[in-house]
């Protein structure tokens, strides 16, 4: 348990620290970083690491030690090409010292042992990782030791196009309630449908673009398997439930959303920029991102009034059994497992540093993600974003992650194959459905919960 897993460091840890800075008087470091899914707005998932560099160099000046740290960093602005040059140079033993993940990697990459676990390196006791949350603490544990800091957190929205609900009849009030009623499950997933079929019907949205789902595989289309009932993983033996009636659900959805003309049956595999363009200008009725991407539409795609033109929920319930729900993906600083025992504990400090909430703010204020910590709302430029404040409160509470669990890989890699198939109309949302249960079971046995 997280209990377990947090506890406070021997004297020989503590000593070890101090042996370093003492240390560093005769002796240079360089540490590399390496981040996957970083774009423009999201620099400071590296530059983080070399301020708390300059606050350390700073500190050891003070003490009159001559500690000197070059921070050298690399991003990749996808993930597949960043996972693998991580996993090669890891199996090459020339791996940065710390790498910035989705915390999805924990499971698999402790278990290959290319990762170290942080708590032997950091205090989770002590200011500044003392007031991250929780449940952020818990995204980054595997096998009850934590293995990582949180980076990040984010939650995942379906937005609606206010002038487009404006058009076809909707009051101030009913604009403004919406929020409540998906919360509430007052207003579906098929409600949803409904709406933006209204805004085709009568020319405000064009046709095939009422709805503008995420044009590529990625944790949200686990909400739609969480509208319609479906559960992850098991909460008492941690294994992975496969749902057949939630993916049944969650597959007839998107065939339906198909057959009523309000998205294209090749939507998927869309280029990325030209989701954003529709989205950033409203060429979609609704439309499901993350709360990273507001700052993508105003800084790259135009969008110039965010709050007068997009309204924002969690993602609608599907049915009854269902729930509205967000899923949040934290990003994770993880330690290499191939770096010298001196470069992981200055890693490892340089990874507290960053952490704390003035620092963590300057990322997310710039990319439009959540803080990580109470503490970090609290920080005036924060606090002063109205869309980091807004979101923090009306989507944050509902949020929850993906398993860290070194099998979700074959459950995920399943799921997606069967919404492609569904939504293209070569297989039918049940026969997509039997498909993943029966891969599942036949790669994972008994590790794996059919329902």
């Amino acid at each position: 348990m997280l209990s377990m897993t947090l506890h406070v460091k021997t004297a020989a840890l503590a000593a070890l620290l101090g042996s370093v800075a003492l240390g560093a008087a005769a002796e240079d470091y360089t540490i590399t970083v390496w981040s996957g899914g970083t774009g423009d707005t999201s620099t400071y998932r590296i530059d983080a690491i070399k301020l708390a560099a300059e606050q350390m160099m700073r500190q050891a000046e003070i003490r009159g030690d001559d500690l000197s740290i070059t921070v050298e960093g690399q991003a990749w602005s996808g993930w597949d090409d960043f996972k693998q040059a991580f996993t090669l140079a890891s199996e090459a033993e020339n791996a940065p010292d710390i790498g910035v993940s989705g915390h999805e990697d924990i499971g698999p990459w402790s278990e290959a042992g290319l990762i170290r676990p942080i708590e032997d390196y950091v205090y989770f006791d002590t200011w500044p990782l003392n007031t991250i949350y929780p449940n952020l603490i818990e995204t980054a544990t595997f096998n009850d030791r934590v293995w990582g800091v949180p980076q990040d957190a984010e939650a995942r929205v379906m937005f609606w196009s206010i002038p487009a609900l404006e058009a076809i009849g909707w009051s101030q009030d009913e604009i403004e309630s919406l929020a409540q009623r998906v919360e509430s499950g007052d207003f579906t997933l098929y409600d949803m449908l409904d709406t933006v079929k209204t805004m085709q019907d009568e020319g405000v949205i064009e046709p095939g673009m009422g709805f503008g789902p995420r044009v590529s595989n990625g944790p949200d289309y686990w909400q739609f398997y969480q509208s319609f009932g479906g559960e992850m993983s098991d909460p008492e033996t941690g294994k992975l439930v496969v749902d057949t009636g939630a993916l049944e659900g969650m597959y007839g959805f998107f065939a339906d959303a198909v057959e009523k003309g309000v998205v294209s049956n090749t939507h998927l595999g869309t280029e990325w920029d030209v989701w954003h363009q529709n989205a950033a200008a409203g060429n979609y009725g609704t439309w499901h991102g993350g709360t990273w991407h507001k700052a993508q539409w105003q800084n790259q795609f135009g969008l110039a009034d965010f709050f007068g033109d997009v309204q924002y929920t969690l993602i609608p319930a599907g049915t009854e059994d269902g729930r509205a729900n967000s899923i949040t993906h934290p990003l994770v600083y993880l330690l290499s497992a191939t770096s010298t025992e001196d470069e992981s504990v200055i890693a490892a400090e340089l990874i507290a540093m960053a952490s704390a909430p003035d620092i963590n703010a300057l990322h997310a204020v710039k990319s439009a993600h959540l803080g990580i910590s109470k503490d970090e709302t609290r920080v005036p430029f924060y606090a002063a974003d109205e869309w980091l404040s807004a979101a923090s409160s009306r989507l944050a509470p509902h949020t929850n992650a993906i398993p860290n669990n070194s099998d979700f890989g074959t459950f995920w890699t399943a799921m997606y194959q069967g919404l492609e198939a569904s939504w293209t109309g070569a297989s039918t949302p049940e026969e997509a459905a039997q498909t993943v249960a029966d891969t599942v079971k036949q790669s994972l046995g008994d590790d794996v919960v059919l329902r």
